[in-house]
């Protein structure tokens, strides 16, 4: 049995995956910034919920320590927190790209510098990074939420040159298309009004991107047991694509020039405008 702790499991990802490794035996501290937001959870006595916000330094300095008080180890760590912020990039404001960065970017870093320590000191551990198809693809209105999970795989890989010859091992999950809160919860940017001809364009770019799922997202349950496996599958692998359309996507990315990856996707999604 491993003692875990989840960010961002107040819906998608972060709960499911608070349910995937306490129904399989393991110790569970799911975190949100304001606990008692999921019914799935409230209903659960064997899993411990804590209040974490990947913004605020102190918030997560406490809930490690807290959550260090009660198991006396943390041997995995999922980062799943993140919002989207979307727009054209150009539209964007500072704030609108300073928010999107502290919660997906530096949030992570807050975590994984408040349990690396611990973990050193404890013979080694799992940090499980939930990044995104987007990490690896640069998505039209998505531009910003793009670099942020670019930034993640970056960080990835990165941790897992510096930690793997310590015992820790880094992964990264790079979902597709899912059915979550994340994109009805996203925050678009003040500037794309709906009278502005890149709402619009926008718009026609997310019922274009949907043929890839054949209309409809696949169940997140899916990133929630790629996760598990991530977290206890050995010896593993730093990345793990999620979905057909990450699959595809991907595979096809790194077959072929930019310029014949920009013609193949265009024709996939009847998109030319």
């Amino acid at each position: 049995m491993s003692n875990v702790l989840i960010t961002g499991c107040s819906s998608g990802f972060g709960e499911l995956a608070a349910l995937t490794f306490a129904d399989r035996g393991h110790r569970v501290f799911a975190t949100m910034r304001t606990p008692g937001k999921s019914a799935a959870l409230d209903a659960r006595t064997d899993v411990t919920q804590l209040a974490l916000d990947v913004c605020d330094t102190d918030s997560v300095n406490a809930a490690v320590a807290a959550t260090l008080e009660a198991a006396g180890s943390i041997d995995v760590v999922v980062n799943n927190a993140g919002i989207e912020v979307f727009g054209a990039i150009h539209l964007m404001s500072d704030d609108e790209v300073r928010q999107q960065f502290d919660t997906n970017v530096t949030g992570v870093v807050r975590v994984v510098r408040a349990v690396v320590p611990h973990m050193l000191a404890n013979g080694g551990g799992t940090i499980v990074n939930v990044g995104s198809l987007a990490g690896l693809v640069g998505t039209p209105y998505g531009g910003i939420y793009a670099a942020s999970k670019h930034a993640v795989e970056g960080i990835s890989e990165a941790l897992h040159f510096e930690l793997s010859q310590q015992g820790i091992r880094v992964r990264v999950i790079e979902p597709g298309q899912f059915a979550t809160q994340l994109g009805s919860n996203g925050i678009l940017a003040a500037a794309m009004t709906p009278d502005t001809p890149e709402y619009k364009r926008r718009e026609q770019f997310r019922v274009a991107q949907r043929s890839l799922v054949n209309g409809e997202p696949a169940p997140a349950q899916q990133v929630a047991d790629a996760i598990y496996l991530a977290a206890t599958e050995r010896p593993g692998k730093l990345r793990y694509p999620v979905g057909a359309d990450a699959e595809l996507v991907i595979g096809t990315k790194s077959q072929m020039s930019f310029e014949d990856f920009d013609t193949t996707m265009r024709a996939a999604l009847n998109w030319f405008d």
